[in-house]
């Protein structure tokens, strides 16, 4: 059993959010491009590692391949290669999240890497600000969180997504599936999805883990109680939320975001299956 404290998030995260935030997506839109694609689109997300946020490896026209890494301690973005070379871009000098997007995709063109990039996900003319103490104490509850989730992730049956940081939402989240499918209309056609639980992490704002059965049966869901701190969500969207402040400096931290995430699990994961 964990026994460790997880930190309190850093006060005045949004503005140091906002810019890491922008980033990703200058980030994210290189392995869009160039990393092998994936149906669910896990390819442009962030792995979670010891030294930062990590997308996808991508293969070079020369052999090799390169990756980029998001260093939440040192402060700047890597594009590191399999022969190790190594570009550093740094985070703290206020530049645009269209500036970032332009180095970056500079960048790996000088290793022969060029596509069309969705420049429209980092375009942004706003200087950016960034305070590396904040980042680095953001960094380590992620990793944290992280961890808790990973643990949880570890239990589930079925098919299960990656755990990763999304650049579209900065959230880290994963999937899981179950065996339903149901049919929803999108820009005028009838699709098929199948039912899931997203469980997750969103640091913005009042920062809260959130665990969110869709399709969302609530004649049977909101009957079920959750563990101390949690609630269910209904407003603007269905699900559950637990406050990162309910488990912020608990030493048992790690144990409740784990029993959260199993009563969420155990009450809807039988709605979800055929």
């Amino acid at each position: 059993m964990s026994t460790t404290a997880f930190s309190a998030m850093p006060a005045d995260f949004e503005p140091t959010r906002a810019t890491l935030h922008a980033y990703a997506h200058a980030f994210g839109a290189i392995p869009r491009v160039h990393a092998i694609a994936h149906p669910k689109w896990w390819h442009i997300s962030l792995n979670v590692r010891p030294n930062g946020l990590v997308t996808e490896a991508m293969a070079l026209p020369s052999g090799g391949a390169a990756h980029l890494r998001m260093d939440l301690n040192a402060h700047h973005i890597a594009l590191e290669t399999s022969t190790g070379r190594q570009l550093h871009f740094s985070m703290t000098d206020g530049i645009t999240g269209s500036e970032m997007g332009d180095a970056l995709i500079a960048a790996v063109a000088d290793l022969g890497l060029e596509g069309d990039y969705h420049r429209e996900k980092f375009e942004s003319d706003e200087a950016r600000e960034y305070d590396p103490a904040t980042a680095a104490r953001f960094f380590a509850v992620l990793t944290d969180v992280h961890h808790a989730l990973a643990r949880h992730r570890a239990t589930l049956e079925g098919d299960v997504g990656p755990l990763q940081v999304w650049p579209h939402g900065f959230d880290l989240a994963f999937e899981w599936f179950g065996t339903r499918t149901e049919s929803y209309e999108e820009h005028g056609e009838m699709r098929e999805h199948p039912s899931q639980i997203n469980f997750g992490f969103y640091p913005g704002g009042d920062p809260y883990l959130y665990a969110n059965p869709w399709p969302f049966d609530a004649a049977v869901l909101l009957e079920t109680q959750l563990p101390a701190g949690a609630e269910w969500h209904t407003e603007g969207w269905q699900g559950t939320m637990l406050p990162y402040s309910e488990v912020a400096g608990r030493p048992d931290a790690a144990e409740r975001i784990l029993a959260y995430t199993k009563a969420v699990y155990e009450a809807a994961a039988p709605t979800l299956l055929v």
